[in-house]
């Protein structure tokens, strides 16, 4: 049961993957994979198999969203390569109990926190980076210890196809497993009890996911989105600026990612030049004809293009359009598109966009963008370009989004000591790193003792003298302790 489903072929049913957890508890139980041998021998396995396989999972990627091979090699394939090195190469060192202080109270003590797997986990992933979002949470499951089950997204099927083919050769299958499917198989798999889920995808779904999850107390990891907004401040390099912008949305999949500048807020004054270089970039980037451009990714599916073509056609929008808007249905292709003062209650404005679609928004002064965007949901990421030192910590301080960049957009996502995740409805918990590593442990407290020591005051019968000295222990105080000892208050 590497792939898709049972070995017969049919599909995954709850009774399958009740019997499916159950063989990876027994699997988890046995201890195999809490050694440290068994970790790297798996993770060596997902390197040489990204190594091995590049060029398939570039095809894959190109199958399932016309996805430039640049964007697949960097942004999936190398950061996949780049996860398992660092996991690696760090693995020794996050393995082992973290000594911590103790106190008077606990005297004579040592103390120690142990990274312990949590067991076994169910990671759902999403269509829009469907090799990095797959196997980046697998990194961190793998590195703590756990069996792990993978969920691919349907949406991107070649894609998981390819995972469930690769996986079932190079990984130890009765501790990781792969089930392919659509929205009954995994129903039947978040019937199950696991002992943490992580889930990458929209919010609608994550309700679900957790709502599940609940019913056993499982926690979860939610790797959501939201509408990343771009603040764009006067006295910046407005050709850098729109270049990174334009990188960080259109060359991020054509739109289709967590992280992609949602929207620009910037000032009447600056609008119409940011518009004119953008219009320049864009046309240097994908030539005077974008539909033509190999550089671009299609939209995912029908219905997405239908949903994007919604938001563009809506009557209060189609106006507003100031560059791009053409698209091809047969070949599900929207060009990159600007749109110039749109109205906040419009649909584009009340959704995450998720494609490339790109409206901007004109306030009379920079600092009305704060009240803009605290307005709505808490964003995955924000952006902001400035040179003005006052308004960078102002944007720190006041703006709460997953993660924050200042003069570039969703590089973030690369710097591995930083976590990487939501807050509010952009989701919870985070990953990357260490953090992917510590999202699937549990730290359990240690505490040792001796037989020296032992304190009569802790027993019965209780004296105003114990109590005296009880009280100056758990506060700390030496003076205090001393005090208590000579019997004054």
């Amino acid at each position: 049961m590497a792939g898709a489903a049972r070995e017969d072929g049919k599909p995954i049913d709850s009774k399958a993957a009740l019997s499916l957890v159950a063989e990876l508890r027994g699997a988890f139980a046995s201890g195999t994979t809490r050694s440290y041998q068994w970790r790297e021998s798996q993770l060596r396995g997902l390197l040489r198999m990204t190594d091995d396989h590049e060029q398939d999972i570039a095809a894959a990627l190109r199958s399932d969203l016309g996805k430039p091979e640049l964007e697949s090699i960097l942004y999936e394939v190398a950061m996949l390569r780049n996860s398992c090195k660092l996991a690696l190469k760090e693995l020794h060192h996050w393995m082992m109990p973290e000594k911590v202080k103790t106190s008077l109270t606990t005297f004579p003590s040592s103390a120690e926190i142990v990274s312990e797997p949590l067991g076994v986990v169910l990671i759902i992933s999403a269509w829009n980076y469907p090799y990095l979002l797959s196997l980046d949470p697998v990194v961190g499951a793998i590195a703590a210890g756990n069996a792990v089950v993978l969920k691919p997204s349907e949406i991107a099927p070649a894609t998981s196809a390819l995972l469930a083919k690769l996986l079932g050769e190079y990984m130890d299958n009765s501790s990781i497993r792969v089930v392919e499917g659509a929205v009954a198989e995994t129903t039947a798999l978040l019937e199950q009890k696991w002992d943490k889920i992580f889930y990458t995808g929209n919010g609608k779904v994550g309700r679900i996911v957790m709502a599940a999850a609940a019913k056993h107390l499982t926690p979860v990891v939610l790797e959501l989105g939201g509408k990343s907004p771009v603040v764009v401040d006067s006295g910046v390099n407005l050709q850098i600026a729109c270049r990174r912008i334009i990188v960080g949305k259109w060359g991020c999949n054509n739109g289709q990612a967590c992280i992609s500048p949602d929207y620009i807020i910037t000032t009447k004054d600056l609008a119409p030049k940011l518009v004119d270089v953008f219009k320049s970039e864009l046309e240097t980037f994908y030539g005077k004809n974008p539909l033509e451009s190999k550089d671009l990714s299609r939209i995912v599916n029908s219905n997405h293009f239908t949903r994007l073509t919604k938001l563009l056609d809506e009557d209060k929008v189609s106006n507003k359009v100031v560059y791009g808007g053409e698209r091809d249905p047969t070949k599900l292709q929207i060009a990159p598109t600007i749109l110039l003062d749109v109205p906040r209650d419009s649909l584009i404005m009340n959704e995450e966009i998720f494609g490339p679609l790109l409206p901007i928004l004109t306030v009379d002064k920079l600092e009305e963008s704060y009240h803009i965007i605290n307005s709505g949901s808490k964003p995955l990421a924000a952006y902001i370009f400035t040179n003005d030192k006052k308004v960078k910590e102002h944007f720190v301080k006041n703006v709460s989004a997953g993660g924050l960049v200042v003069n570039d957009t969703t590089i973030h996502l690369a710097v591995h000591t930083l976590p990487f995740g939501g807050v509010g409805e952009s989701g919870m918990g985070a990953y990357h790193g260490k953090f992917s590593f510590d999202a699937f442990s549990h730290k359990k407290a240690v505490l040792y003792r001796s037989f020296m020591g032992d304190a009569a005051i802790r027993y019965p019968p209780y004296t105003d003298g114990k109590l005296r000295l009880m009280k100056a222990l758990l506060g700390g105080s030496i003076l205090g302790i001393l005090r208590a000892i000579f019997g004054r208050s």
